[in-house]
């Protein structure tokens, strides 16, 4: 397992298919997908397949990493930055397990990606993506220094995109 960054409370590292029983468990709360577009996976297999198949690491030497507890080593969601080759972008991206909700995690967690994205992999611009009613996403996207841009179509919803680019 490839460490990425380090806070005082989390390490963030690539995620493997040893993931795929928490990955799966994620994305089965109808709270945390909400407002992803996303749906859950089937079953533990098909999570296992994803992560087996997720080669973001190996294309754009980045992607969305697993969150780790430093002090019991526990997964409690992942956080990490997307290249997008379609529009040129990167985002910056968190889910967490709802029980880990309101603890400044993801805060946390997005502040090392940005500051990873722009000192280590000279990125000029993140963006962040959230569906317009979801106030907390954008509550952290806003936290971490992100300012709105604009509105888009998510997926049929009204979404919004917040920016961030490096002086």
């Amino acid at each position: 397992m490839k460490k990425i960054l380090e806070t005082d409370r989390l390490l963030l590292r690539e995620l493997t298919t040893d993931d795929a029983e928490s990955f799966y468990r994620l994305n089965q709360n109808p709270n945390v997908i909400r407002y992803t577009g996303d749906v859950s996976f089937t079953n533990i297999e098909e999570a296992r397949e994803f992560l087996k198949n997720y080669g973001d690491y190996q294309i754009n030497g980045f992607g969305r990493w697993a969150v780790i507890c430093k002090q019991n080593h526990q997964f409690l969601g992942w956080c990490g930055l997307k290249y997008d080759k379609n529009s040129g972008e990167t985002d910056i991206g968190f889910r967490f397990f709802e029980e880990y909700w309101n603890k400044g995690l993801a805060t946390e967690s997005a502040e090392a990606c940005i500051r990873y994205g722009f000192e280590e992999l000279d990125l000029k611009r993140i963006i962040g993506r959230a569906m317009a009613e979801n106030a907390a996403s954008i509550k952290v996207l806003q936290k971490i220094g992100l300012s709105f841009e604009k509105e888009f179509d998510f997926n049929g919803s009204k979404g919004v995109i917040y920016k961030i680019e490096k002086f």
